[in-house]
């Protein structure tokens, strides 16, 4: 392996308070990479200072900012998380270990810890899509993949199109039609560490985002 076989991905919008404690926790070794997609605080500047590399995207989207990293990493593995710090990046390893093993793909699924206000509109979505993935594309996932490592090059040929929210699903959905072998480990999942989500924060980013997955997975 490279003296830096892993490159991690974060696109970002407004996660300038958030991000210093994402970024600290990125395993040694490891690149940052994050993608600054139409901030309008210091995201880009607070990366810099932490010492991640920073792209900028300006077609807006959580699709368009994760191809730019992907685009721009240069390292053999991708691995791909949110920059809200809801998620630990220590769990990674074991994830790139799934893919020593032979795993195409390994993924998170989210466990809530103690305390954590998880909407159920938000929950109910993920449910109903993971089903339909489980169901009529036979991957044996529960989530929709808010945690990722991949090979990069394998990730680009796969030719993910989606630049908003269904990106993760259209990703699992054509994983699925190439017969790739898709790993799932648990990861916990707490309370964001800043900032306000673009998503599950409100019914009305849920419903976008419903829709954005329905029709990557229909």
């Amino acid at each position: 392996m490279p003296d830096c076989p892993v490159t991690v991905v974060l696109p970002c919008l407004n996660e300038a308070e958030s991000l210093p404690g994402v970024l600290a926790a990125v395993p040694a070794g490891y690149r940052a990479l994050v993608v600054d997609n139409n901030s309008t605080d210091a995201t880009a500047l607070v990366a810099r200072r932490c010492g991640a590399d920073v792209v900028i995207e300006t077609t807006p989207g959580y699709g368009a900012a994760v191809h730019a990293g992907v685009v721009a990493a240069s390292t053999p593995i991708v691995a791909v998380l949110d920059g809200d710090g809801s998620l630990d990046p220590l769990e990674l390893p074991a994830l790139v270990e799934d893919l020593e093993r032979g795993a195409d793909m390994a993924i998170g699924r989210r466990r809530a810890t103690p305390g954590l206000t998880w909407p159920w509109h938000a929950r109910l979505g993920t449910a109903a899509v993971c089903w339909r993935l489980r169901t009529k594309y036979r991957l044996p996932v529960h989530d929709i993949a808010p945690m990722r490592v991949v090979r990069r090059d394998a990730l680009l040929a796969l030719g993910v199109t989606d630049r908003r929210s269904g990106y993760p699903l259209e990703l699992l959905v054509r994983a699925a039609q190439a017969g790739w072998t898709v790993t799932e480990r648990d990861v916990a999942y707490g309370p964001r560490t800043g900032g306000t989500s673009k998503v599950s924060g409100s019914v009305r980013g849920s419903a976008v985002a419903a829709l954005d997955f329905w029709k990557a997975i229909s």
